[in-house]
């Protein structure tokens, strides 16, 4: 293509989660439209496979390292770490995060904090840590936040409190940092997926009840497939997304326009 406006070449995205699932699909957009990548998570072994597999078949640097979203030094570290290898950060994909609600009823102190630290406050450090170590010294950056359809809606009969709360969240945070960012040409945006493929929707995804809850209460009558979020990703991350910030886009089936 000429001018492939898409085009990453030459630039370095660090992707959170990307030890599976979500984050593991975004990492290799990343690096199917030429990006160097940092791919980091909990799971060091799960990195180092992917971090292979990868490199093999698009041909780009790819860098694992561990980290922890609900520990912030672990945060600080391992930007500090992935400056250090690429020599900068261009693009952050912010993927990272956990299921989990209870009973509100019932929910203990830990239960919350540990879906709030990891789904708002450890994408906020990285944010912050990112932004400070790289995006602002070289005045420019592409943020893309990952939230959820529950960071607009929330289900009847199904306990989502601290999920919702976390990705409400982080619907708001991408709309105040697009305005603290802007003035270093570094962009703010979200994706907010429906019911995709993962390690943590594989117990019920393709369920007949789940099934039929997507037949009755999705335009497309289906859930999400691997891949259909890339595009929307590789816009966020890319140059030519310079006049887009702010905004969240729910890749959903239509599921929030009801």
């Amino acid at each position: 293509m000429k001018n492939n406006i898409f085009d990453l070449t030459g630039q370095v995205a660090l992707v959170a989660g990307a030890s599976s699932g979500l984050g593991l699909q975004f990492a290799k957009a990343m690096a199917n439209a030429g990006a160097d990548v940092a791919i980091v998570a909990r799971r060091g072994a799960k990195l180092e496979e992917n971090a292979k597999a990868i490199a093999a078949e698009y041909g780009v640097r790819v860098y694992p390292h561990v980290m922890d979203l609900k520990d912030s030094k672990s945060i600080t570290k391992c930007v500090e770490d992935v400056v250090a290898h690429f020599g900068k950060i261009d693009i952050l994909v912010n993927s990272g995060g956990c299921g989990g609600s209870t009973d509100p009823v019932t929910t203990t102190d830990e239960q919350w904090t540990h879906v709030i630290d990891t789904d708002l406050n450890g994408q906020f450090y990285l944010i912050r840590d990112v932004a400070r170590l790289s995006m602002v010294p070289n005045n420019y950056g592409r943020i893309v936040n990952v939230a959820s359809i529950h960071g607009f809606v929330s289900r009847k009969n199904v306990w989502t409190a601290a999920y919702c709360a976390a990705k409400g969240g982080i619907v708001n945070l991408t709309k105040a940092l697009a305005n603290d960012f802007g003035k270093y040409d570094i962009t703010v945006n979200c994706i907010a997926p429906g019911y995709f493929p993962s390690e943590l929707t594989a117990p019920f995804i393709d369920s007949d009840a789940f099934v039929q809850l997507h037949i009755d209460r999705c335009p497309k009558e289906r859930h999400g497939n691997t891949g259909e979020m890339d595009g929307l990703c590789v816009y966020f991350a890319s140059p030519c997304c310079s006049y887009t910030t702010g905004q969240t886009v729910c890749v959903d089936g239509g599921w929030t326009c009801n």
